[in-house]
Formats: structure tokens, C-alpha cells, sequence
């Protein structure tokens, strides 16, 4: 799944470490989410955009790329 994570932390002046620990996940998931690599849960997508301070969850992650 693309994200639009790195550019959003970029843009707040956030390392990976520190929004790993605002969402209480690991620096790793962070780089896995960053890369398309991991699909988060509804409830860390919800915390990754609070964090990044974004409104709907669809400005960070691409929900298009996902198969039903």
C-alpha cells in the first residue's frame, strides 16, 4: 500500500522514532508503513493520521491499491 507517511512526518519535522513512539509501535513498523511493506490495522491507521495531524485517513494511506 503507498503511503504519503514520510512526507507528512518530513513536513512536521518527525523522525521515525518519534512517531513510532506517538503510535506506540516500533521504529521498524514505521520504516515497514513508510515502504509499503505493512498494511496497519484501522486503529494504527487512525493513530498514524492523528499523528501526522491529517483529517481522514485516505490523505495518508492509498486505499486504492488494496484488493477486497
Amino acid at each position: 500500500m503507498k503511503t504519503r507517511i514520510k512526507e507528512y512526518r518530513k513536513e512536521l519535522k518527525m523522525t521515525q522514532e518519534e512517531l513510532a513512539e506517538a503510535v506506540d509501535v516500533t521504529r521498524q513498523t514505521i520504516i515497514a508503513l513508510e515502504q509499503g511493506r505493512y498494511n496497519p490495522s484501522l486503529i494504527l491507521a487512525y493513530k498514524v493520521k492523528k499523528a501526522l495531524k491529517r483529517k481522514y485517513i485516505e490523505d495518508v494511506f492509498d486505499l486504492e491499491d488494496i484488493e477486497i
